[in-house]
């Protein structure tokens, strides 16, 4: 290397290094509100994470208590349905290690300016996030306020314009303990932590698989219906009990295969909900039976909005012992009975676990049923009106000419002479 490509390279070593430091020096200064920096502190300190029993979330007015009752987290608002636990679990680790990227002292007069204000009616106010041990003894309280904004400085944001323009979340202004006078800034928006009960209910789910028959009864027994087919993998789905004219339309039918294999719910109602409150005291019953035996009986209430309550009964004949094949060799006998085995402990514990949804009313979303919601004359091939005995084609009639009436012929005088 001569002179002159050493003086060339320590050049450019240098220009990197100073655009490095104008980089970082930006994207420290994106963070508002002065102060002094303090990336290395640890805002929960030496937070005992297997020492918290319960989380109290408070926004606003609302309150959500997330309890830990026999080894399981639950929702205390909703009559201790299971909770979430990948969320709660996720919100305690970030917890251990939530570090203030920079600090700031404040006074009362400026808490509303970064919403800090104590949870309640009043505006510019926190979200109180306290976490507690099983004596209910608060160990730690956050106060989350106001969403921290990255500007775009300038350049066009890849989903679009924000409206404002305000940028995008990428942190948010908190204090430690309801009584601190420091407000620090953390590089996470935090933005799930809300006092909403159905926002952390677990959302697993049964599902039905490999459907028989699908029976829809309504309180009207004329709009009731069933269909059935022969395999598992087939499409083809038979009318119960058609009659001459009812032929079912296939694009009606092609996505019963996959009814409700993957059901999901927006929220849950307390066990005690009266059905005359649902509609569920005169509901419409879906009954699906399965290839391996399982029955789901599922009853739909009233629309309300874009939910409807539901409710869902779950049984199955479980075969005990496996009948030999006719021609079945012995040297096969212990590998067939190894996979009945396997095979009948997967639908017992898939049976024990879906029964666990029976004791609850449901709020699920109405494109969830809407596909099995159909009355009987739905699910036919609609009928070509045909043109009555007494009425003539319009077409025919126009083409029609109107034929000339011949005129009496006139004798000629001439004739008579």
């Amino acid at each position: 290397m001569n002179r002159k490509q050493l003086i060339i390279l320590v050049v450019l070593v240098v220009a990197l290094g100073i655009a490095g430091k104008v980089l970082y020096q930006r994207n420290q200064s994106s963070w508002q509100g002065g102060g002094r920096q303090g990336a290395a502190l640890k805002l929960m300190g030496d937070l005992p994470i297997n020492d918290v029993a319960a989380i109290v979330i408070k926004g606003g007015t609302n309150e959500l208590d997330l309890v830990k009752k026999d080894n399981l987290w639950r929702v205390k608002e909703r009559d201790d349905y299971p909770a979430n636990f990948s969320e709660i679990s996720g919100f305690l680790l970030k917890a251990v290690d939530l570090k203030a990227a920079q600090t700031e002292e404040i006074g009362p007069s400026q808490l509303g300016r970064y919403k800090l204000l104590p949870p309640g009616p009043a505006t510019n106010t926190a979200v109180l996030v306290e976490l507690r041990d099983q004596n209910g003894k608060v160990i730690k309280s956050l106060l989350l306020g106001k969403t921290h904004m990255r500007k775009s400085e300038g350049r066009p944001s890849p989903m679009g314009e924000m409206g404002d323009n305000e940028g995008w979340p990428d942190g948010r202004y908190v204090m430690v303990g309801t009584g601190a006078k420091t407000v620090a800034v953390i590089s996470d928006p935090l933005s799930n932590l809300e006092a909403k009960p159905e926002a952390w209910l677990n959302k697993d789910f049964f599902k039905v698989e490999k459907i028989r028959s699908i029976a829809v009864a309504y309180p009207v027994p004329t709009n009731s219906w069933k269909v059935t087919r022969d395999t598992e993998t087939g499409s083809d789905w038979k009318l119960a009990g058609a009659k001459p004219e009812e032929k079912l339309d296939s694009a009606k039918t092609s996505n019963f295969s996959y009814a409700l294999s993957s059901p999901s719910f927006t929220d849950v109602m307390p066990p005690n909900t009266k059905p005359e409150q649902t509609g569920l005291d005169k509901p419409t019953v879906i009954t699906l039976d399965t290839f391996d035996n399982f029955t789901y009986t599922v009853k739909v209430g009233q629309k309300t909005n874009d939910n409807m309550p539901m409710v869902v009964a779950i049984t199955a004949q479980i075969p005990k012992e496996r009948t030999p094949g006719k021609d079945e060799k012995a040297e096969d006998k212990a590998r067939l009975d190894k996979e009945f085995k396997d095979k009948q402990k997967k639908l017992e514990d898939k049976l024990s676990q879906e029964q666990a949804y029976e004791k609850w009313v449901y709020l699920v979303s109405n494109w969830t049923v809407d596909s099995l919601l159909k009355e009987r004359a739905q699910l036919l091939v609609e009928k070509k009106e045909e043109p009555k005995k007494d009425e003539k084609p319009a077409a025919a009639d126009a083409s029609k000419k109107e034929e000339p009436v011949a005129s009496p012929a006139v004798p000629d005088p001439a004739e008579n002479k």
